[in-house]
């Protein structure tokens, strides 16, 4: 394998050096970090007839815009009566949703927040996408906020179905 190249931060204790990949990454993450939200949901579970108990999810999301606008999985919020959005900084909002595609998956909410607050997330195109092309993904499983990993894609324009049983392009 190739030397790593002499990209480097400084660590306060000397020079670190990173691969052109780790660079980007860093960059990556970087530049998308701010934009990335964490999603907590409050729903009542039906324990009995007369009892419900109540039952906390989370999941991720992206700020689309200065106006407190929030993409997310349908499936973060179904079912939700409370949801909240912390931002970057730790600031959290409570959510209303603005709109939902059950078929696609998608859900968008609403917070009211400072648009100091707020960094939309810069959009891609995904049409000039390739197979073993290398992707990174910012989220917040299990409630570990800032978590980043990388993959590739694996495949293009596959048919599934979705919970709905509709036939969805990914």
């Amino acid at each position: 394998p190739p030397a790593p190249l002499p990209i480097g931060i400084d660590m306060g204790d000397g020079f670190y050096a990173m691969t052109a990949e780790e660079a980007l990454n860093v960059s990556v993450y970087d530049r998308a970090n701010r934009s990335v939200v964490n999603i907590s949901t409050t729903s009542l579970r039906p324990e009995s007839l007369l009892v419900s108990m109540e039952v906390e999810g989370n999941g991720s999301g992206v700020i689309m815009d200065k106006r407190g606008l929030v993409l997310t999985n349908y499936h973060v919020i179904s079912g939700s009566q409370k949801v909240t959005v912390t931002l970057f900084n730790g600031d959290a909002y409570p959510a209303s949703l603005v709109g939902q595609d059950a078929d696609n998956d998608l859900a968008v909410l609403q917070i009211n927040a400072p648009e100091t607050s707020l960094f939309p997330i810069a959009w891609g195109d995904s049409s000039n996408l390739r197979v073993r092309q290398h992707v990174v993904a910012i989220g917040n499983p299990f409630g570990f906020e800032r978590t980043m990993t990388t993959g590739i894609i694996s495949s293009l324009n596959r048919q599934i179905r979705s919970k709905t049983k509709q036939q969805i392009h990914s």
